[in-house]
């Protein structure tokens, strides 16, 4: 016994090793017990979730905005723990007026009769990485993909309370779903660059949502390349396959091709895990660089990388939500015993 406890301490002193690379920020989460309701109504109760939407056939001529009626206000109260009731302090200035920035309430979902998230609630900062960390099956996957509605693409999946991006219900009935998603990025766990070129795969998504302009696509094909760290490595070959690149390339090509509608917030899904070490320091830095610019939240089994690039950390078990704070803060000295199992490898 005395090892399993020697082992466990080792492990977090290992992870605690990284946290020396995370930022703090005036801009800190939260999450909230009130029940919130949009507009109509349609925030509280289960609701069905609609019927996938295709990116290629939309109107690029329509205009895709959310509503300007259907703002709401939450109280900004602290994070509760749905295990027990508790509430965690967390707070963020709501003058801010930044962009990216989630206010999720009471949520739970469901895959038919099968319930994956339990009453979830919590806030994401703006401009800042929130990592989800859990054992596999938590809910990680299911909580980042109600963030731009991915799993309306899952027959008889339905989903109960609020989530609000920059005061929106993003689940209204009104809002345009390949707009969110335009908003809403998301990178997959494993890379799934098109079959095309390295250009036309940077370049699709800003040709669906309109761009004629050849210079503009070059210029927006660049920029974006040059975020994801892509460019130096890929500059004279534009018009070869991406599947030639190696997988960590592949991987920043995604991201890329994601930048280039300009989204406001950033998803990963364990966006390294199929990585080498080498290409995986690359993703973390690349993260690192972007967070000043997207709001980012990130899935992830490695408790190391999670102390590395987040400023903020969730853990997950069985579908809820157990604790929600600065990664510091979860990772050095967290307020629930099942946390501290966890990141100590007791469990998981």
């Amino acid at each position: 016994m005395e090892s399993n406890d020697a082992s466990a301490k080792f492990k977090a002193a290992a992870i605690q090793s990284q946290i020396s690379n995370s930022s703090s920020s005036n801009s800190r989460p939260h999450a909230s017990n009130h029940q919130g309701t949009n507009s109509n109504g349609l925030a509280r109760g289960t609701q069905p979730v609609s019927a996938m939407v295709s990116s290629v056939s939309v109107d690029s001529s329509a205009s895709a905005k959310f509503p300007a009626g259907n703002r709401a206000t939450f109280e900004q109260n602290g994070t509760r723990d749905v295990t027990d009731g508790k509430t965690r302090s967390a707070t963020i200035d709501p003058s801010t007026g930044s962009r990216g920035q989630f206010d999720v309430r009471n949520v739970s979902f469901f895959y038919g009769a099968a319930q994956a998230l339990f009453d979830i609630s919590m806030n994401l900062a703006p401009q800042q990485v929130t990592a989800l960390i859990g054992p596999s099956g938590c809910g990680k996957s299911t909580f980042l993909r109600t963030l731009n509605r991915m799993n309306d693409t899952i027959a008889g999946a339905r989903v109960s309370g609020a989530i609000q991006l920059d005061g929106f219900d993003i689940y209204d009935r009104s809002v345009d779903v390949v707009e969110l998603r335009k908003r809403v990025g998301m990178v997959f766990q494993k890379s799934n660059p098109f079959p095309t070129s390295i250009f036309e795969n940077v370049a699709f998504g800003p040709r669906i949502h309109g761009m004629k302009d050849k210079a503009q696509l070059r210029e927006v094909v660049e920029r974006s390349l040059r975020r994801a760290d892509l460019w130096e490595e890929v500059k004279s070959r534009l018009s070869g396959n991406a599947f030639a690149l190696s997988g960590g390339q592949q991987q920043r090509l995604c991201i890329a091709r994601a930048l280039a509608v300009e989204p406001e917030v950033l998803l990963m899904d364990e966006p390294a895990s199929a990585l080498d070490p080498r290409s995986t320091a690359k993703i973390e830095e690349l993260i690192r660089e972007l967070r000043t610019t997207y709001t980012i939240v990130i899935v992830t089994h490695n408790m190391q990388q999670a102390a590395r690039v987040s400023d903020y950390t969730a853990f997950f078990f069985e579908g809820r939500l157990i604790e929600f704070g600065e990664t510091k803060q979860l990772f050095t000295k967290p307020s629930e015993k099942h946390t501290e199992d966890y990141i100590t490898g007791r469990f998981g």
